[in-house]
């Protein structure tokens, strides 16, 4: 070839060989998965169940907190009232409470109210017909505009009420259990994502053993550690990626199995709750969390791996 041919040829920048590269690293490394389809379910499917632990009780914890959120939200403060007081007198106290500036909102229910309520709802219709009076007191429901607690000890001093019921215990034990699920979450994916860490790390290990004749020769030509280590960082993210795929399709699937269950379970409560599964946003970042957390396992072992066997000059 004479040297007018040699200077027409176009020559790759610096940048199309790293590029060229990265692509063919990809290319190579999904090619060696799909050649060994066996042993990389095994590898996918481990690190798949390690990672469907943590993201589902991620998404458990999401779902009770925004149904705790609801809970918190419809935080009404009931004041059952003597039995017998006059309607003009609960309703003349609905209106003073209204009043305040710490109430958001007051509603009157009579004693006829809740009978039929209960009538309608609670089934006991021909109970309650055999009854010679309504037992039920009326009931002043109170929307507090704070947390409520201090209103409702005040409502509590009422001469006319008789009982005042207002669950801030009990919505601040959720919140407890809710900060010790999200405390047990995030100890759980540190776990278990060093298991899925060790899993792509020995499986990459593996794949370096069975080439290390390669390896040993690409490093007597010179080529650095960052050309030898690539390939095999994107076989972990590879496997990272497709472990972080079948997770999201197990929870996909048991949410799709428990959605209507406990959708008929709320509706049986006069609830209109249903189960929310990950956005595609949430998605999208786990799949890169888990390519990530493949691609730090292979790094790790590739990196060892070739300082110890990296040829030094004497």
């Amino acid at each position: 070839m004479s040297a007018a041919t040699r200077t027409a040829l176009p020559r790759r920048s610096g940048f199309g060989t790293w590029f060229d590269h990265h692509v063919y690293s990809v290319v190579a490394s999904i090619g060696r998965l799909a050649r060994r389809p066996w042993a990389t379910g095994l590898t996918v499917g481990v690190m798949a169940i390690a990672l469907a632990l943590p993201l589902g009780l991620s998404i458990v914890l999401a779902n009770v907190a925004r149904f705790a959120g609801d809970v918190q939200e419809s935080r009404v403060i009931g004041v059952y009232l003597d039995p017998g007081l006059p309607a003009g007198r609960a309703r003349a106290i609905a209106a003073t409470l209204r009043e305040r500036a710490d109430v958001a909102r007051v509603e009157y229910r009579s004693p006829e109210d809740g009978l039929r309520e209960l009538r309608d709802r609670g089934g006991f219709g021909e109970a309650l017909e055999a009854l010679d009076a309504n037992p039920l007191p009326g009931l002043l429901q109170v929307t507090p505009a704070g947390d409520g607690a201090a209103l409702a000890a005040q409502l509590a001093k009422l001469p006319e009420a008789d009982l005042v019921q207002h669950d801030v215990v009990w919505r601040q034990r959720l919140r407890d259990w809710l900060r010790l699920g999200t405390r047990l979450a995030a100890v759980l994916a540190a776990l278990l994502g060093v298991g899925a860490l060790l899993v792509v790390g020995n499986t990459v290990r593996l794949d370096i053993q069975s080439r290390r004749e390669e390896i040993a020769v690409l490093q007597l030509l010179g080529a650095t550690d960052g050309f030898i280590r690539r390939p095999f960082l994107y076989l972990g993210a590879c496997y990272g990626a497709l472990a972080g795929l079948i997770a999201l399709a197990l929870l996909t699937a048991a949410d799709l199995a428990l959605r209507a269950p406990v959708a008929q379970l709320a509706r049986s409560y006069g609830s209109a709750f249903e189960l929310q599964g990950f956005s595609p946003l949430h998605a999208a970042a786990a799949v890169v969390g888990a390519a990530l957390l493949g691609w730090l396992g292979a790094g790790l072992v590739t990196g060892h791996y070739l300082r110890q066997t990296r040829p030094t000059s004497t």
